[in-house]
């Protein structure tokens, strides 16, 4: 019973966290305005967290995973594949998509622990892109694949952030233009 309370605890930091800093930002979700959110105390809290920090990486974990159509990285999907899991995490949940776009950009720039969890999946969704693309077109170096790679999720991320900004932005049709 009180592993289930502590899993619904867990659950109600992470969902505070989620819309915290999709309406707010980084800076302004603090510990205690996740308290309040999730009504908890601060004690409950920092018997799940030891910071805000771990509270808030476990959120852009859960953004991460969420863009990933092979969680268990058979190494066997397309670049359409991949595309098409970026497009389904970007419309179908944008708070998360939102958080993650700002943990990304601001909490990358101004946190080394976050930029490092950022760029490590970053290499790991190049990585993929990769071999994809190496699989579609074999003739291509490992270099070259690389900068088409990276050319790719930087279009991706500049069509997700204009999908942030203007919700009417048709941003799955412009992402499967990048397909071919």
């Amino acid at each position: 019973m009180r592993y289930k309370a502590g899993l619904a605890t867990r659950e109600r930091i992470l969902s505070a966290i989620r819309e915290l800093l999709s309406e707010r930002g980084l800076e302004a979700t603090t510990v205690t305005a996740v308290c309040e959110r999730a009504e908890i105390g601060a004690g409950s809290f920092y018997n799940l967290f030891e910071s805000k920090e771990e509270a808030v990486l476990a959120v852009i974990r859960e953004a991460i995973e969420a863009v990933d159509p092979d969680p268990l990285g058979m190494a066997n999907d397309t670049i359409a594949d991949l595309i098409g899991a970026y497009m389904k995490f970007i419309a179908g949940d944008p708070q998360l998509a939102r958080v993650y776009i700002i943990i990304a950009v601001g909490g990358g720039l101004t946190d080394p622990e976050v930029a490092e969890r950022i760029m490590r999946s970053h290499e790991v969704r190049v990585d993929r892109f990769r071999q994809a693309l190496l699989r579609l077109k074999p003739e291509l170096s490992v270099k070259d694949a690389t900068v088409e790679v990276e050319a790719l999720l930087a279009a991706l991320l500049g069509l997700a952030v204009h999908r942030m900004l203007d919700p009417g932005f048709d941003f799955e049709g412009h992402a499967l233009r990048l397909i071919p």
